[in-house]
């Protein structure tokens, strides 16, 4: 083999190695890329899920006889299926009551926690506390509430399914 031929066939695996390096690199890049994103997805997915279950837990337990229809309507807003049926069902009998007795209570979320999620449900716990006046309690009584909280993701927004009182 002459030199030039050498030099010729050096030349060429020196291309050849470029093209396959810079093929790898363009791989290896879109791949960790793409798990990136879907890494930033599931971290939005998962302050998405947790906001809305702080907000339908709140709506649930900050309810004012001054403007129960404004504060039920908020709880009917994050809600879907079978808990937006009992509670629109009770809603007519719990205005009654919580005028009648004027009742305020006054909700703060403690803390939240994912128990399981995938693209399009999740079940979240929930520890909520609130401060309760009514007739009967007119200086307060305060009262902590554990819940579990199954979330739908619909048209866009993540909405309450189903409330249980846990613990």
């Amino acid at each position: 083999m002459s030199r030039a031929m050498g030099r010729a066939w050096s030349g060429r695996a020196w291309s050849v190695g470029l093209v396959v390096a810079t093929v790898l690199t363009t791989v290896l890049t879109i791949w960790l890329s793409l798990g990136l994103y879907e890494q930033r997805e599931a971290e939005q997915r998962r302050q998405d899920v947790l906001a809305a279950a702080r907000q339908s837990a709140l709506n649930f337990t900050s309810l004012d006889y001054r403007r129960y229809d404004r504060d039920s309507a908020n709880v009917l807003k994050g809600a879907t299926g079978d808990f937006e049926k009992q509670f629109a069902a009770q809603t007519e009998e719990l205005t009654r009551l919580v005028a009648q007795n004027k009742s305020v209570s006054e909700g703060q979320v403690l803390d939240a926690g994912i128990v399981r999620s995938d693209e399009d449900s999740a079940r979240v716990l929930v520890v909520a506390d609130s401060k309760v006046t009514n007739t009967a309690v007119p200086k307060g009584e305060a009262r902590t509430y554990r819940l579990q909280l199954d979330l739908v993701y619909r048209d866009g927004r993540w909405l309450t399914s189903d409330v249980e009182f846990v613990g």
